[in-house]
């Protein structure tokens, strides 16, 4: 019997062909490791942490109109607070006192915090954009931290008589509520009821000039001959208007038309005289939408 013996150098051609074939497809690996790798990680990719932003956006992506004037709340507060929250609030903006939203952020997103406030401020143009208190707008920064929480202040240029040892005061107690209670709900209560006081103690509800009482003098009742003869003519006209009905009323009763609760009609069939008037009020069942319309102009924080 013979035996076949293979031949050495197709044994060699064989195992370069293998060791090219592991070395390609390693290279190809590699390759494609170094490739995808930065692009998922790499720092440059990452957005800016909230206060090191710049201007126009700041690195913010919020819609400039909310539901709520709190803003990130859904991880941290109940809807319910956040509505009690929108009740205060509201109506501090419908007062033309100040225009407030609160910001809510964990702290591995946010940088410089105090800038962070301000900034947020100017992204969302709080403040009235004209009139006595343009530029009235403020934001509060609560900072959520594994032991409490971190609260700031950006104010409107239009609020210079916001002082910052009372603001400062209110952190403090927002603050000092969370770490006693260990309720974001409670604190941005206490902080929101308190903010309300000091802001109406600063600054009186504006009321604009057409709903002022007005004076005419001219509306008073005449006196002297001038009166008598306006009595007169007031009397006359009394007269003929009564006239006028009860002649109109009997032409309408020979006619055979009736007056029904549905309106006036004739033969039974009522028509009406005029059309009715629809009880949709502003907003159409919508939600109420929130932000500014002014600058955002802001002139300290912290």
């Amino acid at each position: 019997m013979k035996t076949t013996v293979e031949k050495p150098d197709t044994v060699r051609r064989g195992t370069r062909l293998i060791v090219a074939s592991v070395s390609v497809l390693m290279i190809l690996a590699f390759s494609l490791f170094v490739y995808f790798i930065p692009a998922s990680a790499g720092p440059a990719f990452a957005a800016p942490l909230c206060g090191n932003g710049s201007a126009p956006d700041y690195g913010f992506s919020y819609d400039l109109q909310q539901a709520h004037w709190t803003v990130n709340w859904q991880n941290y507060v109940s809807e319910a607070t956040v509505n009690e929250v929108d009740t205060i609030l509201d109506r501090l903006n419908a007062d033309s006192i100040v225009q407030t939203m609160i910001l809510i952020k964990p702290q591995e997103q946010v940088g410089n915090r105090v800038n962070c406030a301000v900034h947020f401020l100017r992204y969302m143009k709080l403040g009235l954009p004209e009139g006595e208190r343009k530029d009235n707008g403020f934001v509060f920064l609560i900072v959520v931290q594994p032991d409490g929480i971190d609260v700031h202040y950006g104010v409107g240029l239009g609020l210079p008589a916001l002082t910052a040892s009372e603001l400062t005061d209110l952190n403090r107690s927002a603050e000092d509520t969370y770490q006693s209670t260990k309720s974001m709900d409670q604190a941005l209560l206490a902080l929101v009821q308190g903010f309300d006081g000091v802001a109406r103690s600063n600054y009186t509800p504006l009321i604009s000039a057409t709903q002022a009482p007005e004076t005419n003098n001219q509306a008073q009742t005449p006196s002297g001959p001038l009166s008598i003869l306006t009595i007169c003519g007031q009397l006359c006209f009394g007269i003929f208007l009564l006239l006028f009905l009860m002649w109109m009323f009997s032409q309408m009763a020979r006619r055979g038309v009736t007056f029904g609760s549905s309106g006036f009609g004739s033969g039974g069939a009522g028509f009406p005289l005029g059309g009715g008037r629809s009880r949709g009020g502003m907003g159409g069942g919508g939600g109420i939408s929130r932000g500014g319309s002014g600058s955002g102009r802001s002139g300290r924080g912290n």
